[in-house]
């Protein structure tokens, strides 16, 4: 294969790691060790306040040194698009990889890979998490049409968003490509380090909830299933380990409304990298209740650190954890997660190791790669 200039544009250091900007960073990373030239075009600006709930934007590890990372982006300003196409336009890439997850990147993407495909030479792959967002706004779909034009072909991580994408082009070059594993937290460590190392009871029945807190994932879903399960496994322990992106405060009454103070670890803010790796060692379960999902970056971590999961039967998300194989698939209502939370605590110890080990090999880089070289030539 010879080798490519290849652009990513996305979110990359110095934003927080999150599931995008790990991704992007690992993705320029397996293209590299493949002998192609990569750099990462991020923002200086990514998202005007109102649309970023959270604490931080930005990271405060160390800049990764193997990685091209340009800060250039702004996400609320047309002439920094303008200039930043024109730029790209005249280096040439060979590909530009584009991640799309929001209508309100559309006209800044959009505009940027207009003006970067005026060289007649780049070709326009979008990974696209998504395409008809979690929650609504007003111009998503103006924004997407805009954003759709100028790209060459699309890769989606979940059928669903496949699906989607028919709403807005049914011409270009399309595929599914599963979520490749992140792999680059470390190797897994017994349950009890993990513990010891987050200061949680070693003997205790843990199952997660990790990743940002927003309505469409369903914590509120999860605790109602809690109230059910402490009568069933009264040792039994929730670790909520993310961020809240809305108010907790609803949160917080229901667990108290609930009884379940006891029942409950709350690490509520954004778990760095170099920790990551005990949050998932550290649980028999990792659980993702969502009421709506298309892929989620959860399910590659859990399959990397070999832990079982169980899944709601909404988007993409049963798809990638066969039901009784990797784990367990249960409907979005607190009846039946708590039903099949108890079902897992009956198999015996180490019964989904085989089939995470089966499952996990399908999710490879080298797809990814490969799948986007391939379509940038169609």
């Amino acid at each position: 294969m010879s080798s490519k200039k290849i652009i990513i544009i996305g979110p990359a250091y110095p934003l927080r790691g999150g599931g995008m900007s790990t991704f992007n960073e690992r993705l320029a990373r397996a293209f590299m060790s493949e002998g192609h030239t990569v750099s990462i075009y991020t923002f200086s600006l990514q998202y005007p306040s109102f649309l970023f709930p959270g604490t931080s934007q930005y990271s405060t590890e160390p800049a990764p040194k193997d990685l091209d990372i340009k800060v250039v982006i702004n996400s609320i300003n047309p002439f920094n698009w303008v200039s930043v196409g024109k730029h790209i336009k005249k280096e040439r890439p060979d590909i530009i990889v584009v991640r799309y997850w929001l209508p309100f990147m559309g006209p800044c993407f959009g505009t940027i890979l207009r003006y970067a495909k005026k060289n007649r030479h780049s070709k326009v792959v979008c990974i696209a998490d998504n395409v008809i967002p979690h929650e609504k706004r007003a111009g998503d779909k103006v924004f997407t049409q805009y954003f759709v034009k100028p790209v060459d072909a699309f890769i989606t991580m979940s059928e669903k968003v496949l699906a989607d994408l028919t709403l807005f082009d049914q011409q270009k070059p399309a595929r599914y490509i599963p979520h490749p594993l992140y792999d680059n937290f470390g190797e897994k460590i017994p349950a009890k380090e993990a513990r010891n190392n987050l200061g949680l009871n070693t003997t205790d029945p843990i199952i997660l909830f990790f990743g940002f807190i927003r309505k469409y994932k369903g914590l509120d879903i999860l605790l109602d299933a809690m109230a059910i399960l402490k009568h069933r496994i009264p040792s039994l322990k929730l670790l909520i380990a993310g961020e809240f992106y809305e108010d907790k405060k609803a949160y917080l009454e229901q667990i108290i409304k609930l009884n379940l103070t006891e029942h409950i670890i709350l690490r509520s803010a954004f778990i760095p990298d170099n920790e990551l790796r005990n949050y998932l060692c550290a649980a028999d379960l990792v659980v993702q209740p969502y009421r709506n999902a298309t892929q989620s970056g959860v399910t590659p971590l859990a399959y990397h650190f070999e832990i079982p999961m169980l899944v709601t039967n909404v988007g993409g998300l049963a798809a990638m954890v066969p039901h009784n194989k990797a784990g367990l698939v249960a409907e979005p209502n607190a009846a039946s997660i708590a039903e099949n939370i108890d079902l897992f605590f009956k198999k015996e110890n180490g019964y989904f190791l085989p089939g995470l080990l089966e499952e996990k090999k399908k999710y490879s880089w080298q797809v990814m790669t490969e799948s986007i070289i391939a379509l940038a030539k169609l």
